[in-house]
């Protein structure tokens, strides 16, 4: 008895996005793709049909990123843009909310950037310090703080920012989403240099005392940690995505490579020593997909503290697979894996990315030893 674990519409979805993406290929033009995948209806396939998406989840979602990172085009906003930012205006924010952003974001006339990552956080929710107050004159929400390695500030509309306002009943500080324009008076950027090559650039912000109207706060100002990680999670899975999709398109450049190569009249892919590890390349990388499938099942299910490990054992299995597996690919072209022609070098320093962000495999196994295993906690 066969057993099949996506259905007719997943496998029908994960094909014509693959012929899309073999039309654009490895010297893909950003705005061109993006345009192209919002008319077929790929970047809003996550979001509520009533506002003009495709009524699926995270799962079609991140099958549209892997599918085109394995054709050496992945559409890195597409994690950012309609699966955090969408996905928590859809699930929290308001009808009005919904009807400026969701159609947008769904046809890809409008793009969301999402800022939590602080130079003294990093992603720790609990640290960060970015505050909001509100004015008592106008009732209008004052943001003030830093973030840092921000991608796509510039091609986007607006930024999802996390900043954190003090609660009257204890005066902690508690985390809370406002959608800020890209033009908001005191929203400044910066671009950080940086030695990765990507369409989507990375910035550091600074708000200073930025002026946002009562309807800038997504959602209920109490609900906190709760629509925070109803962003976060999709943001793993379609990191895994990435990583996937970026690791099948290393792995398949080598298997032609080894496939034609041949030395003393035979193809090197005939020996073990480039074969092997090749084929356990592979393997990983069929792993990390499995989990990365779970842990979407899991949050289209609602389901989400099932999805919360879920998500980060998909995203560690994906990040070290597809580093694993870009490192392979570049080995067994020698000294082509490092020429321009082939395009695996730039892979390096991106493969790295699935490692490090949006959370580093250190703090993902912190969470696994003590919320899985219940194991002391180290910090």
């Amino acid at each position: 008895m066969s057993i099949t674990l996506e259905s007719e519409e997943h496998t029908a979805l994960r094909a014509a996005v693959a012929q899309l993406g073999k039309r654009h290929g490895r010297g893909f033009d950003r705005e061109t793709l993006w345009s192209e995948a919002a008319k077929l209806g790929y970047l809003g396939v996550n979001l509520p049909e009533e506002y003009g998406g495709g009524g699926g989840g995270i799962s079609e979602l991140s099958i549209v990123l892997e599918e085109l990172g394995a054709a050496g085009c992945p559409l890195l906003m597409m994690v950012v843009s309609p699966a955090i930012c969408g996905t928590v205006i859809a699930r929290f924010g308001t009808e009005t909310q919904k009807q400026e952003w969701l159609p947008a974001l769904a046809d890809g006339t409008r793009t969301m950037a999402f800022g939590i990552t602080e130079p003294d956080a990093g992603s720790n929710s609990h640290r960060i310090t970015t505050t909001a107050r509100r004015d008592p004159e106008t009732g209008d929400w004052l943001l003030t703080g830093r973030k840092v390695f921000i991608s796509g500030v510039d091609i986007a509309d607006a930024t999802l920012i996390v900043g954190r306002t003090e609660d009257s009943r204890t005066g902690r500080l508690k985390p809370c989403l406002f959608i800020v324009p890209r033009d908001a008076e005191g929203f400044h950027r910066r671009r950080i240099d940086m030695e990765l090559q990507a369409a989507e650039k990375q910035f550091e912000l600074t708000l200073d005392e930025v002026r946002l109207p009562a309807d800038a706060l997504v959602g209920d100002e109490d609900a906190g940690l709760l629509q925070l990680f109803a962003g976060l999670n999709p943001e793993r899975i379609m990191t895994a995505a990435f990583a996937i999709g970026m690791g099948r398109y290393a792995l398949a450049q080598a298997v032609t490579y080894a496939r034609d190569r041949t030395v003393w009249n035979t193809p090197i892919g005939a020996h073990q020593a480039i074969a092997h590890p090749l084929a356990q390349a592979h393997i990983d990388l069929e792993l990390a997909r499995l989990m990365m499938q779970k842990a979407a099942h899991l949050y289209d299910a609602g389901d989400d503290a099932g999805a919360g490990e879920a998500a980060n054992m998909a995203k560690y299995a994906a990040g070290e697979a597809c580093v694993k597996a870009v490192d392979q690919a570049v080995h067994t072209l020698g000294g082509n894996g490092l020429t321009r022609e082939f395009g695996l070098a730039s892979l390096i320093t991106a493969a790295r990315v699935a490692r490090i962000a949006p959370v580093s495999r250190e703090m993902i196994l912190n969470y696994v030893s003590h919320q899985t295993l219940g194991l002391p906690k180290s910090y």
